[in-house]
């Protein structure tokens, strides 16, 4: 079985097809909550974080890539990307996103995605969006990482000139079981797309808090599986859920969708310490893996940053035993005091 470092630049591209895909999903919510945040409408447009996913399944599965075999692998990526995304990703996506990766170049012959520059453009959803999470204070990771990655790869120059310091090299690595390792990516996959739905969500609620909308997120979830670029299969789910609780904090609680993370969190981790293991950049999978584990902890280090912020610029805190804020005289006696 060949290792990773020795396959071909197609099985490299369809290693990130599954993290862009998540990337532009999280692009299809960022569209609608940019689009929000300029008037009541809830229709989203194109999301960079469903895309970032998508990337990532379709690489991880054409590990035995050699350009003798490319056809074969094509179609085996093809089945094994439609089963994992079928269930979560926009039926639209998932045949554009399959189209695309299975499709020849006429001209060379070579796989279309091989003969594309990889330099990914915006139109300005995913910036607005994330920009509009920051003044209202939602921490949307996973829009904001798929955004940046498309910014990332536009840097052509500070590219090349990382590829010249620290080489495009690979870290070898074997798998011994393409089925199990296909599963672990689905998983994977679809832990990550609950993460960016509920960071959508939450920021569309947030939206509607401050500006008056008092939008139903269980309706806003019917109305686009009846008639938008989203409409998952997942988004009957998602209405369930918010029916069952409209208080709901985050959508990774609802009974439904914690019990598939909780299923799925070991495949989750195994793809994301992999892909770092072997040198593979997958932003999606990596923020929402990042933001599942900061949301369920019970203590974080945002303690050291706000204390660092009272010594800096007497910010205050709060404590732990006590209401009010505070703030200590670092400069001083270092004594303690109300604020």
């Amino acid at each position: 079985m060949r290792g990773f470092g020795q396959t071909t630049s197609l099985s490299l591209v369809g290693w990130l097809w599954a993290d862009i895909l998540l990337g532009l999903f999280a692009l299809f919510l960022a569209a609608n909550t940019a689009a929000s945040a300029a008037s009541t409408q809830t229709t989203p447009g194109v999301d960079p974080k469903d895309v970032q996913i998508s990337l990532s399944v379709n690489g991880q599965t054409l590990l035995q890539g050699t350009p003798d075999a490319i056809a074969v692998e094509q179609a085996r990526i093809a089945d094994a990307a439609q089963k994992a995304l079928s269930a979560v990703a926009p039926a639209r996506t998932v045949a554009i996103v399959l189209a695309y990766g299975v499709h020849a170049d006429a001209a060379t012959g070579r796989p279309f995605v091989d003969i594309v520059l990889d330099q990914a453009e915006q139109k300005g959803t995913g910036r607005w969006t994330v920009q509009s999470a920051l003044d209202l204070g939602i921490p949307i990771t996973g829009i904001a990482e798929a955004t940046f990655a498309r910014s990332l790869s536009g840097h052509a120059d500070q590219r090349a000139a990382a590829r010249r310091t620290f080489t495009s090299d690979l870290n070898p690595w074997q798998v011994e079981d393409r089925a199990g390792f296909i599963e672990d990516v689905r998983k994977a996959l679809y832990a990550s797309k609950v993460v960016a739905y509920a960071q959508g969500f939450d920021h569309i609620q947030a939206g509607s808090d401050e500006y008056g909308w008092r939008i139903d997120r269980g309706a806003m979830a019917t109305i686009w599986r009846g008639g938008c670029i989203i409409r998952a299969r997942f988004l009957n789910r998602i209405r369930e859920a918010y029916d069952d609780d409209p208080g709901l904090p985050s959508l990774l609680v609802a009974p439904y969708f914690a019990g598939a993370v909780s299923a799925g969190v070991d495949s989750w981790r195994r793809v994301v310490a992999d892909a770092a293991l072997v040198g593979v950049p997958v932003p999606a999978f990596g923020s929402s893996l990042a933001y599942y584990d900061g949301l369920r902890r019970d203590r974080l280090p945002a303690a050291l940053i706000q204390g660092l912020r009272d010594n800096f610029g007497a910010h205050t805190y709060h404590r732990v035993d006590r209401d009010g804020p505070f703030h200590t005289l670092w400069a001083g006696d270092r004594s303690e005091a109300p604020a």
